[in-house]
Protein backbone atom coordinates (compact mmCIF):
# COMPACT_ATOMS: atom_id res chain seq x y z
CA UNK A 1 0.00 0.00 0.00
CA UNK A 2 1.28 3.48 -1.19
CA UNK A 3 1.54 6.32 1.11
CA UNK A 4 -1.82 8.50 1.31
CA UNK A 5 -1.61 11.23 -0.58
CA UNK A 6 -2.92 14.95 0.65
CA UNK A 7 -6.65 14.90 -0.56
CA UNK A 8 -6.60 18.47 -2.80
CA UNK A 9 -10.00 18.21 -3.36
CA UNK A 10 -11.99 17.88 0.00
CA UNK A 11 -14.86 16.33 -1.95
CA UNK A 12 -13.48 12.78 -2.03
CA UNK A 13 -12.87 12.61 1.45
CA UNK A 14 -16.77 10.92 1.95
CA UNK A 15 -15.58 8.78 -1.10
CA UNK A 16 -12.69 8.03 0.89
CA UNK A 17 -14.52 7.03 4.03
CA UNK A 18 -16.90 4.57 1.62
CA UNK A 19 -13.84 2.86 0.12
CA UNK A 20 -12.20 1.94 3.15
CA UNK A 21 -15.44 0.99 4.59
CA UNK A 22 -16.30 -1.12 2.10
CA UNK A 23 -19.25 0.42 1.00
CA UNK A 24 -21.31 0.73 -2.58
CA UNK A 25 -20.38 3.96 -4.40
CA UNK A 26 -23.32 5.80 -6.05
CA UNK A 27 -23.94 7.40 -9.05
CA UNK A 28 -22.93 11.05 -7.33
CA UNK A 29 -19.68 9.32 -6.39
CA UNK A 30 -18.79 8.19 -9.69
CA UNK A 31 -19.55 11.95 -11.09
CA UNK A 32 -17.43 13.20 -8.31
CA UNK A 33 -14.90 10.86 -9.20
CA UNK A 34 -14.73 12.00 -12.60
CA UNK A 35 -14.98 15.62 -12.60
CA UNK A 36 -11.96 15.86 -9.82
CA UNK A 37 -8.82 16.34 -11.27
CA UNK A 38 -7.23 14.87 -7.75
CA UNK A 39 -5.51 11.71 -10.03
CA UNK A 40 -3.44 10.76 -7.27
CA UNK A 41 -6.08 10.57 -4.49
CA UNK A 42 -8.28 8.50 -6.81
CA UNK A 43 -5.40 6.29 -7.69
CA UNK A 44 -4.97 5.62 -4.04
CA UNK A 45 -8.28 4.87 -3.27
CA UNK A 46 -8.83 2.79 -6.52
CA UNK A 47 -5.08 0.77 -5.51
CA UNK A 48 -6.53 -0.04 -1.79
CA UNK A 49 -9.89 -1.81 -3.38
CA UNK A 50 -7.25 -3.29 -6.09
CA UNK A 51 -5.11 -4.76 -3.28
CA UNK A 52 -7.99 -5.86 -1.18
CA UNK A 53 -8.98 -8.27 -3.93
CA UNK A 54 -5.66 -8.95 -5.58
CA UNK A 55 -3.11 -8.23 -3.31
CA UNK A 56 0.23 -7.73 -4.66
CA UNK A 57 -0.39 -9.82 -8.34
CA UNK A 58 -1.10 -8.46 -11.68
CA UNK A 59 -2.60 -11.21 -14.30
CA UNK A 60 -1.51 -11.67 -18.25
CA UNK A 61 -2.11 -14.16 -20.59
CA UNK A 62 -0.89 -15.58 -23.37
CA UNK A 63 -3.20 -15.20 -26.25
CA UNK A 64 -3.72 -14.55 -30.10
CA UNK A 65 -6.47 -12.11 -32.02
CA UNK A 66 -8.29 -13.75 -34.82
CA UNK A 67 -10.17 -11.39 -37.02
CA UNK A 68 -11.60 -13.59 -39.72
CA UNK A 69 -13.02 -10.88 -41.24
CA UNK A 70 -13.17 -7.20 -41.63
CA UNK A 71 -16.17 -7.08 -44.37
CA UNK A 72 -18.93 -5.39 -42.00
CA UNK A 73 -22.62 -4.34 -43.12
CA UNK A 74 -22.82 -1.52 -39.95
CA UNK A 75 -21.18 1.98 -40.69
CA UNK A 76 -20.27 3.19 -37.36
CA UNK A 77 -18.55 6.43 -36.68
CA UNK A 78 -16.56 5.21 -34.26
CA UNK A 79 -14.49 2.52 -36.42
CA UNK A 80 -11.70 2.41 -38.76
CA UNK A 81 -12.08 -1.60 -38.92
CA UNK A 82 -15.05 -2.27 -40.64
CA UNK A 83 -15.39 -2.03 -44.40
CA UNK A 84 -17.88 -2.75 -47.35
CA UNK A 85 -17.75 -6.09 -48.97
CA UNK A 86 -17.25 -4.31 -52.37
CA UNK A 87 -13.59 -2.14 -50.67
CA UNK A 88 -10.87 -3.66 -52.48
CA UNK A 89 -8.84 -3.46 -48.90
CA UNK A 90 -11.61 -5.82 -47.33
CA UNK A 91 -10.93 -9.31 -46.60
CA UNK A 92 -12.81 -12.19 -45.50
CA UNK A 93 -10.80 -15.54 -44.16
CA UNK A 94 -11.70 -18.82 -45.49
CA UNK A 95 -11.93 -21.48 -42.58
CA UNK A 96 -8.63 -22.77 -43.66
CA UNK A 97 -7.06 -19.87 -43.25
CA UNK A 98 -8.75 -19.18 -39.91
CA UNK A 99 -7.26 -22.32 -38.72
CA UNK A 100 -4.03 -21.89 -40.51
CA UNK A 101 -3.24 -18.42 -38.87
CA UNK A 102 -4.77 -19.81 -35.32
CA UNK A 103 -1.33 -21.60 -34.54
CA UNK A 104 0.59 -19.60 -37.25
CA UNK A 105 4.09 -17.36 -36.60
CA UNK A 106 4.78 -17.68 -32.83
CA UNK A 107 6.79 -20.14 -30.76
CA UNK A 108 4.48 -19.91 -27.38
CA UNK A 109 1.47 -21.52 -26.50
CA UNK A 110 -1.71 -20.06 -26.47
CA UNK A 111 -4.26 -20.47 -24.20
CA UNK A 112 -6.92 -18.26 -25.73
CA UNK A 113 -7.53 -17.42 -28.77
CA UNK A 114 -9.72 -14.14 -29.14
CA UNK A 115 -12.14 -14.09 -32.11
CA UNK A 116 -14.09 -10.92 -33.25
CA UNK A 117 -14.91 -9.33 -36.63
CA UNK A 118 -17.19 -7.43 -38.99
CA UNK A 119 -20.87 -8.46 -39.33
CA UNK A 120 -20.57 -9.91 -42.84
CA UNK A 121 -23.56 -9.73 -45.11
CA UNK A 122 -23.51 -13.56 -46.20
CA UNK A 123 -20.78 -15.45 -43.51
CA UNK A 124 -23.60 -18.17 -41.86
CA UNK A 125 -24.02 -19.26 -38.32
CA UNK A 126 -22.70 -22.62 -39.29
CA UNK A 127 -19.56 -21.43 -41.12
CA UNK A 128 -18.62 -19.75 -37.42
CA UNK A 129 -20.32 -23.04 -35.55
CA UNK A 130 -17.89 -24.94 -38.06
CA UNK A 131 -15.06 -22.41 -37.63
CA UNK A 132 -15.11 -23.09 -33.60
CA UNK A 133 -15.17 -26.60 -34.40
CA UNK A 134 -12.34 -26.57 -36.60
CA UNK A 135 -10.52 -24.81 -34.09
CA UNK A 136 -11.53 -26.81 -30.99
CA UNK A 137 -9.86 -30.14 -33.04
CA UNK A 138 -6.76 -28.67 -33.87
CA UNK A 139 -6.01 -26.71 -30.73
CA UNK A 140 -8.18 -28.75 -27.75
CA UNK A 141 -6.75 -27.03 -25.04
CA UNK A 142 -6.94 -23.60 -26.57
CA UNK A 143 -10.10 -21.45 -24.94
CA UNK A 144 -12.13 -19.73 -27.75
CA UNK A 145 -13.29 -15.98 -26.29
CA UNK A 146 -15.95 -15.60 -29.65
CA UNK A 147 -17.73 -12.91 -30.72
CA UNK A 148 -19.40 -9.77 -29.07
CA UNK A 149 -22.94 -9.32 -28.28
CA UNK A 150 -23.37 -7.10 -31.15
CA UNK A 151 -21.78 -10.11 -33.32
CA UNK A 152 -24.19 -12.20 -31.58
CA UNK A 153 -27.57 -10.67 -31.99
CA UNK A 154 -26.41 -9.98 -35.57
CA UNK A 155 -26.37 -13.81 -36.31
CA UNK A 156 -29.24 -14.22 -34.83
CA UNK A 157 -31.29 -11.97 -36.72
CA UNK A 158 -29.62 -13.68 -39.99
CA UNK A 159 -30.54 -16.93 -38.82
CA UNK A 160 -34.12 -15.55 -37.85
CA UNK A 161 -33.76 -17.48 -34.12
CA UNK A 162 -33.43 -16.58 -31.11
CA UNK A 163 -30.86 -14.64 -29.23
CA UNK A 164 -30.50 -18.02 -26.79
CA UNK A 165 -30.39 -20.57 -29.44
CA UNK A 166 -27.90 -18.46 -31.37
CA UNK A 167 -25.91 -19.05 -27.99
CA UNK A 168 -26.48 -22.23 -27.24
CA UNK A 169 -25.30 -23.56 -31.03
CA UNK A 170 -22.18 -21.39 -30.71
CA UNK A 171 -21.38 -23.18 -27.31
CA UNK A 172 -22.23 -26.43 -28.02
CA UNK A 173 -19.42 -25.96 -31.16
CA UNK A 174 -16.91 -24.54 -28.68
CA UNK A 175 -17.50 -20.82 -27.70
CA UNK A 176 -15.92 -21.32 -24.05
CA UNK A 177 -16.50 -17.53 -23.45
CA UNK A 178 -17.42 -13.95 -24.80
CA UNK A 179 -14.80 -11.19 -25.04
CA UNK A 180 -17.36 -8.48 -23.96
CA UNK A 181 -16.91 -5.58 -26.74
CA UNK A 182 -19.86 -3.44 -28.95
CA UNK A 183 -20.98 -1.85 -25.45
CA UNK A 184 -19.39 1.25 -26.49
CA UNK A 185 -21.46 3.49 -24.30
CA UNK A 186 -25.18 2.30 -23.60
CA UNK A 187 -26.54 6.44 -23.39
CA UNK A 188 -28.95 6.40 -26.65
CA UNK A 189 -27.83 9.84 -27.08
CA UNK A 190 -24.84 8.93 -27.93
CA UNK A 191 -25.08 6.05 -29.43
CA UNK A 192 -27.34 7.52 -32.33
CA UNK A 193 -24.19 9.80 -33.58
CA UNK A 194 -21.42 6.99 -32.98
CA UNK A 195 -22.97 3.43 -33.69
CA UNK A 196 -26.32 3.65 -34.86
CA UNK A 197 -26.01 0.71 -36.76
CA UNK A 198 -25.61 -1.62 -33.49
CA UNK A 199 -27.83 -2.73 -31.05
CA UNK A 200 -28.39 -0.31 -28.40
CA UNK A 201 -27.32 -0.89 -24.88
CA UNK A 202 -30.60 -2.87 -23.81
CA UNK A 203 -30.02 -5.32 -26.51
CA UNK A 204 -26.31 -5.25 -25.65
CA UNK A 205 -26.99 -5.56 -22.05
CA UNK A 206 -30.02 -8.64 -22.75
CA UNK A 207 -27.56 -10.66 -24.75
CA UNK A 208 -24.98 -10.54 -22.58
CA UNK A 209 -27.79 -11.73 -20.02
CA UNK A 210 -28.91 -14.34 -21.77
CA UNK A 211 -25.05 -16.10 -22.72
CA UNK A 212 -25.15 -15.53 -18.66
CA UNK A 213 -27.64 -17.86 -17.96
CA UNK A 214 -26.55 -20.78 -20.32
CA UNK A 215 -23.38 -20.59 -18.49
CA UNK A 216 -21.25 -18.60 -20.37
CA UNK A 217 -18.68 -15.95 -18.74
CA UNK A 218 -17.98 -12.62 -20.51
CA UNK A 219 -15.99 -9.54 -20.41
CA UNK A 220 -17.33 -5.86 -20.68
CA UNK A 221 -15.94 -2.86 -22.13
CA UNK A 222 -17.06 0.96 -22.18
CA UNK A 223 -15.35 2.81 -25.05
CA UNK A 224 -14.19 6.67 -23.48
CA UNK A 225 -13.38 9.62 -25.12
CA UNK A 226 -15.55 10.53 -27.89
CA UNK A 227 -18.68 12.51 -27.38
CA UNK A 228 -19.67 11.52 -24.12
CA UNK A 229 -20.66 12.96 -20.84
CA UNK A 230 -19.12 11.59 -17.44
CA UNK A 231 -22.90 11.13 -16.57
CA UNK A 232 -22.85 8.97 -19.30
CA UNK A 233 -19.49 6.92 -18.43
CA UNK A 234 -21.08 6.47 -14.80
CA UNK A 235 -24.64 5.50 -15.97
CA UNK A 236 -22.49 2.75 -17.98
CA UNK A 237 -20.82 1.41 -15.25
CA UNK A 238 -23.52 1.28 -12.61
CA UNK A 239 -25.82 -0.42 -15.65
CA UNK A 240 -22.61 -3.44 -16.06
CA UNK A 241 -22.60 -3.30 -12.19
CA UNK A 242 -26.49 -3.97 -12.07
CA UNK A 243 -26.41 -7.10 -15.02
CA UNK A 244 -23.42 -7.95 -12.74
CA UNK A 245 -25.55 -7.87 -9.20
CA UNK A 246 -28.22 -10.35 -11.08
CA UNK A 247 -26.16 -12.79 -12.93
CA UNK A 248 -22.64 -12.75 -11.79
CA UNK A 249 -21.51 -13.28 -15.25
CA UNK A 250 -18.74 -10.94 -15.94
CA UNK A 251 -14.84 -11.79 -15.22
CA UNK A 252 -13.10 -8.83 -16.20
CA UNK A 253 -14.02 -5.13 -16.96
CA UNK A 254 -12.18 -3.42 -19.73
CA UNK A 255 -12.16 0.35 -20.38
CA UNK A 256 -11.33 1.14 -24.15
CA UNK A 257 -10.04 4.78 -25.14
CA UNK A 258 -11.54 5.92 -28.37
CA UNK A 259 -8.68 6.16 -30.91
CA UNK A 260 -10.12 9.08 -33.71
CA UNK A 261 -8.11 8.07 -36.53
CA UNK A 262 -9.10 7.42 -39.73
CA UNK A 263 -12.77 7.33 -38.30
CA UNK A 264 -15.39 10.14 -38.97
CA UNK A 265 -14.99 11.61 -35.54
CA UNK A 266 -11.02 11.88 -36.06
CA UNK A 267 -11.12 15.50 -34.94
CA UNK A 268 -11.80 14.82 -32.11
CA UNK A 269 -8.40 14.67 -29.37
CA UNK A 270 -7.31 11.48 -28.37
CA UNK A 271 -7.49 10.60 -24.60
CA UNK A 272 -4.11 11.27 -22.53
CA UNK A 273 -2.63 9.28 -20.04
CA UNK A 274 -4.31 10.94 -17.28
CA UNK A 275 -7.58 10.27 -19.10
CA UNK A 276 -7.11 6.42 -19.19
CA UNK A 277 -5.55 6.64 -15.53
CA UNK A 278 -8.54 7.60 -14.17
CA UNK A 279 -10.84 5.60 -16.07
CA UNK A 280 -9.19 2.61 -14.99
CA UNK A 281 -9.39 4.19 -11.22
CA UNK A 282 -12.73 5.07 -11.65
CA UNK A 283 -13.96 1.67 -12.85
CA UNK A 284 -12.08 -0.31 -9.86
CA UNK A 285 -14.15 1.97 -7.50
CA UNK A 286 -17.56 1.81 -8.94
CA UNK A 287 -17.73 -1.74 -10.34
CA UNK A 288 -17.37 -3.41 -6.92
CA UNK A 289 -19.18 -6.74 -8.00
CA UNK A 290 -16.81 -7.50 -11.14
CA UNK A 291 -13.15 -9.12 -10.19
CA UNK A 292 -10.82 -8.22 -12.39
CA UNK A 293 -10.30 -4.51 -14.31
CA UNK A 294 -7.61 -4.40 -17.03
CA UNK A 295 -5.40 -2.25 -18.50
CA UNK A 296 -5.23 -2.80 -22.11
CA UNK A 297 -1.55 -2.30 -23.29
CA UNK A 298 -2.57 -2.34 -26.75
CA UNK A 299 -4.53 0.96 -26.47
CA UNK A 300 -3.09 2.74 -23.61
CA UNK A 301 0.65 1.74 -24.34
CA UNK A 302 2.56 -0.56 -22.21
CA UNK A 303 3.90 2.39 -19.95
CA UNK A 304 0.61 3.52 -19.20
CA UNK A 305 -1.23 0.12 -18.48
CA UNK A 306 1.92 -0.60 -15.91
CA UNK A 307 1.15 2.54 -14.24
CA UNK A 308 -2.61 1.61 -14.02
CA UNK A 309 -1.21 -1.44 -11.69
CA UNK A 310 -1.21 1.09 -9.37
CA UNK A 311 -4.43 2.60 -10.41
CA UNK A 312 -6.85 -0.12 -9.72
CA UNK A 313 -5.65 -2.11 -12.82
CA UNK A 314 -5.26 -6.04 -11.53
CA UNK A 315 -4.56 -7.39 -15.69
CA UNK A 316 -2.62 -6.31 -18.24
CA UNK A 317 -3.84 -8.62 -21.02
CA UNK A 318 -1.73 -10.82 -22.90
CA UNK A 319 0.49 -11.62 -25.77
CA UNK A 320 -2.15 -10.48 -28.27
CA UNK A 321 -0.63 -11.38 -31.72
CA UNK A 322 -1.62 -9.24 -34.35
CA UNK A 323 -4.23 -6.81 -32.98
CA UNK A 324 -6.11 -5.18 -36.14
CA UNK A 325 -9.32 -3.45 -34.85
CA UNK A 326 -7.15 -0.46 -33.14
CA UNK A 327 -4.21 -0.44 -34.79
CA UNK A 328 -6.31 0.54 -38.08
CA UNK A 329 -7.35 3.35 -36.02
CA UNK A 330 -4.08 4.52 -35.29
CA UNK A 331 -2.77 2.22 -32.29
CA UNK A 332 0.97 2.77 -32.64
CA UNK A 333 1.91 0.09 -30.35
CA UNK A 334 3.46 -2.52 -31.34
CA UNK A 335 1.17 -5.51 -32.13
CA UNK A 336 2.08 -8.47 -29.68
CA UNK A 337 4.28 -8.42 -27.00
CA UNK A 338 6.34 -11.71 -26.18
CA UNK A 339 5.57 -13.52 -22.88
CA UNK A 340 8.84 -12.12 -21.56
CA UNK A 341 8.50 -8.84 -22.14
CA UNK A 342 5.13 -8.90 -20.24
CA UNK A 343 6.66 -10.35 -17.31
CA UNK A 344 9.44 -7.28 -17.24
CA UNK A 345 6.53 -4.86 -17.37
CA UNK A 346 4.63 -6.19 -14.41
CA UNK A 347 8.14 -7.05 -12.24
CA UNK A 348 8.75 -3.12 -13.11
CA UNK A 349 6.35 -1.80 -11.65
CA UNK A 350 6.32 -3.62 -8.60
CA UNK A 351 4.05 -6.44 -8.95
CA UNK A 352 4.11 -10.06 -8.85
CA UNK A 353 3.45 -11.60 -12.29
CA UNK A 354 0.67 -14.69 -12.54
CA UNK A 355 0.06 -16.06 -15.47
CA UNK A 356 -3.24 -17.35 -16.03
CA UNK A 357 -6.35 -18.58 -18.48
CA UNK A 358 -9.29 -16.94 -19.39
CA UNK A 359 -10.94 -17.83 -16.23
CA UNK A 360 -8.24 -16.68 -14.23
CA UNK A 361 -6.92 -19.69 -13.77
CA UNK A 362 -3.22 -19.72 -12.50
CA UNK A 363 -1.08 -21.31 -15.84
CA UNK A 364 2.13 -23.47 -15.28
CA UNK A 365 4.05 -23.39 -18.34
CA UNK A 366 7.17 -25.38 -19.45
CA UNK A 367 9.02 -24.77 -22.43
CA UNK A 368 7.40 -26.94 -24.78
CA UNK A 369 3.36 -26.83 -22.93
CA UNK A 370 1.13 -25.44 -20.03
CA UNK A 371 -1.24 -26.73 -17.62
CA UNK A 372 -3.87 -25.08 -15.98
CA UNK A 373 -3.83 -25.43 -12.73
CA UNK A 374 -7.72 -26.44 -11.89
Amino acid sequence: MRLEPNFEDQRLLPILDKVRAGRRLAFEDGLALYHSRDILAIGYMANIVRERLHGNVTFFNVNRHINPTDVCVASCRLCAFGKKARDPKAYTMSLEQVWEVAGKGYSEAATEFHIVGGLHPELTLDWFCQMLRGLKQRYPQVHLKAFTMVEIAYLAKRQKIGIRETIERLRDAGMDSMPGGGAEIFSERVRRIICDHKIDGNEWIDVARIAHQVGLKSNCTMLYGHIETAGDRVDHLLKLRSLQDETHGFVTFIPLAFHPDNTPLQHIAKTTGFDDLKNIAVSRLMLDNIPHIKAYWVMMTPRIAQIAQRFGADDIDGTVVEEKIYHDAGATTSQSLRRGSLLQLIRAAGREPVERDTLYRPVERTETAFTVLV
